[in-house]
């Protein structure tokens, strides 16, 4: 697949470096610009590209950044995108967002809401960055780690699912957009690398 980067920080370079390792073609962009991303390029393979040039085109978008950067993406970009949704939403970093406080909408509803046209998956959000790169295992596996897969398209859905697996973590189904808030952080399944039964587990216990 050709699959976009946006973001190039812990979990960005993470997705870049595993996701060439495995053969996909790589296009990487960030707020400094390709010239920053000379270093990652030459050791991955990968594109650094501008922003348009790493979303068109693509088969799969990861959007890895701080959520408050979301409103400032060109939403005519992203329409008819597969997008990936890997962000948080931290208060002391993105600063007030009332429906974000208030919980009256999830991170990935909101996003995909400034991003009217994409197709969003919420994935990536719920595992540390270096258990993404160290940890996969192959299907099977007593301790492969669940990962919690949520979105409104099934296509777009199965898709990054079959991308989870690929990366050697277990897909969990956790609903619906309007749900992916059970795997935001302060969920049982923030940072928890539990497996996929424990995902579910963990997805129903949550509380708002």
């Amino acid at each position: 697949m050709r699959i976009g980067i946006v973001g190039s920080g812990h979990i960005g370079g993470t997705l870049t470096r595993r996701l060439r390792a495995l053969g996909h073609d790589v296009v990487v962009t960030n707020s400094r610009g390709p010239q920053s991303l000379t270093d990652l390029a030459t050791e991955t393979g990968a594109m650094a590209g501008t922003l348009e040039e790493t979303v068109q085109g693509a088969d799969l978008v990861v959007i890895a950044v701080p959520v408050k950067v979301v409103p400032d993406l060109p939403a005519e970009l992203f329409d008819g995108a597969l997008v990936a949704d890997a962000n948080n939403y931290y208060p002391q970093r993105d600063g007030d967002i009332a429906e974000l406080l208030d919980r009256s909408l999830s991170s990935s509803r909101w996003t995909a809401e400034h991003l009217k046209g994409a197709r969003v998956v919420k994935v990536f959000n719920n595992i540390q960055a270096a258990h993404l790169m160290d940890n996969g295992r192959p299907a099977g596996s007593p301790d492969r780690i669940g990962l919690p897969v949520a979105g409104d398209d099934p296509d777009a859905k199965r898709l990054v699912m079959q991308l989870v697996d690929e990366l050697g973590f277990e897909p969990v189904d956790a609903g619906s957009l309007d749900e992916s808030w059970r795997q935001q952080p302060g969920s049982p399944v923030y940072g928890t690398d539990r497996d996929a039964d424990g995902v579910r587990q963990g997805l129903a216990e949550a509380r708002p």
